[in-house]
């Protein structure tokens, strides 16, 4: 994303933004968004050179400005409208680096920053990366014994349906029955993770707030789409939601409810909180039936503005190659989302998939594995060796371990037939955390064991060659 400043008085003209803009930015520029004070955002010059070009303008308001550190401040513009730079400090006022100081062309001042994402952090890695023939698979947070019978005869009686183009109206219509919704609110998608995707194209954000840890591809696609992204990280250990830390001119704010990777389960309220009119507010809950009885889910709630809740048949029913998934929300959101699907985005199989896995019978089936996972997370919990530290108080399928020297633990985990989850491709979290997926009791122990015997073992003189 290319963020152009601008600095104007009142009564510019188009011509006379473009041509400035113009003489700072490359020929043939793509993702560019033009920023200025609030005070000017309402320019008529200003909005017709932006609805020209296609661009996003947006407003700051001049104390949020002031706060901003720029090159070449000055008194004179402080002293008429309430902060030393505009168009250095609308540039940058979410990040980036300044390509371009100010510049005063007509009477019109620019400045130019380009946003960059951090280079240390492979946002598009994830837990199947980890995994090798022959390795014990810790690493992919889906039910290792799913799907169950039932639910692959429906699959294979959909492929053989398969001649047909899909049509997603009956999966429509039982997912919005599960959830109490009209089915307007209902999206079908290819897995949770074109849902972010679709929020990507369709909306155009002024300030995009992330909350970490978390899973890395709403920031991924939002990047890519050239938005701006703020990092919000939650206080390492208990890694609690505190709605104070997102910024309150973010409008979109995503989070995940339980997270990935930390396990935790926000109170539905805290969530709640962070719902506003003029905001997006995506959770992904991806993860909501691992938990019994989904006591903190917001699948349910129509009367949050802006609320958009993620959802995914992947983890419990083992569907990970199938992708399917669903969002819910308000009908004009959803509606923005559609609009960016490709025709039939959703297979056959995956819609019957929909219709199965959303009926009572299987919701109580779910609910039941839910339970037999707080047993199993129990039973990996107490096998742990105590110089291993349980972070947050983990709640799904899938607990975050610390360790010392967790890269070389990780490595010698994999050398003795583990796969496990690397932590520090997760914002806020480093080499020593450990993602690790409860899977049945006796696997539970061995990792332990072998977990044990890698700790106690130490570095090898290879390692500390």
């Amino acid at each position: 994303m290319i963020t152009v400043g601008v600095g104007a008085s009142a009564g510019v003209s188009a011509e006379d933004v473009l041509a400035a803009v113009d003489a700072v930015l490359p020929i043939g520029a793509t993702g560019v968004r033009l920023a200025t004070l609030a005070a000017r955002a309402a320019e008529p010059g200003l909005r017709a050179a932006a609805a020209d070009r296609g661009w996003q303008l947006v407003g700051h308001p001049a104390q949020e400005l002031a706060q901003v550190s720029v090159p070449t401040p000055s008194r004179r513009v402080a002293d008429a409208v309430g902060t030393a730079s505009v168009a250095e400090a609308a540039a940058l006022v979410h990040g980036g680096t300044l390509a371009v100081p100010k510049t005063v062309h007509g009477g019109v001042t620019v400045a130019v920053a380009v946003a960059v994402a951090d280079p240390g952090i492979d946002l598009r890695h994830h837990g199947d990366a980890e995994l090798a023939p022959g390795l014990v698979d810790l690493a992919v947070n889906v039910r290792a014994d799913a799907p169950p019978g039932w639910l692959r005869a429906v699959l294979h009686a959909a492929v053989d349906a398969s001649a047909a183009y899909p049509d997603p109206t009956p999966a429509r219509s039982a997912v919005a029955a599960a959830h109490g919704r009209p089915v307007e609110e209902v999206l079908l998608t290819a897995g949770a993770a074109e849902t972010f995707v679709l929020v990507a194209r369709a909306l155009q954000p002024r300030l995009a707030a992330v909350v970490h840890p978390s899973f890395t591809e709403p920031e991924a696609a939002l990047r890519a789409a050239g938005h701006p992204v703020t990092r919000v990280v939650l206080p390492a250990g208990g890694w609690r939601l505190d709605p104070g830390l997102v910024p309150e001119d973010a409008d979109l704010v995503v989070l995940g409810n339980p997270t990935n990777p930390t396990s935790v389960l926000h109170p539905a309220g805290v969530v709640a909180a962070l719902a506003r009119p003029g905001r997006v507010l995506v959770v992904d809950e991806a993860f909501a039936d691992t938990v019994a009885g989904e006591p903190e889910s917001l699948a349910g709630r129509r009367d949050l503005p802006g609320l958009l809740v993620v959802r995914s048949l992947t983890k419990t029913w083992g569907l990970a190659g199938l992708r399917v998934g669903y969002a819910l929300g308000a009908a004009p959101l959803v509606a923005r989302l559609a609009e960016q699907q490709p025709c039939w985005p959703v297979s056959t199989p995956a819609l019957a998939a929909l219709v199965a896995c959303t009926s009572p019978g299987a919701r109580a089936e779910a609910d039941a594995a839910a339970g037999d996972l707080d047993r199993r997370r129990t039973v990996l919990l107490e096998s742990l060796p105590p110089s291993v530290v349980v972070e947050g108080q983990p709640r799904s399928s899938f607990v975050l371990l610390r360790v010392p020297d967790g890269l070389r633990i990780r490595e010698e985990l994999r050398r003795r037939g583990w796969a496990v989850r690397r932590g520090d491709t997760f914002p806020g979290l480093t080499p020593d955390h450990l993602r690790v997926a409860v899977r049945e009791p006796a696997v539970s122990r061995a990792f332990a064991a072998a977990l044990t015997q890698v700790l106690d073992a130490g570095p090898t003189p290879e390692d500390t060659a």
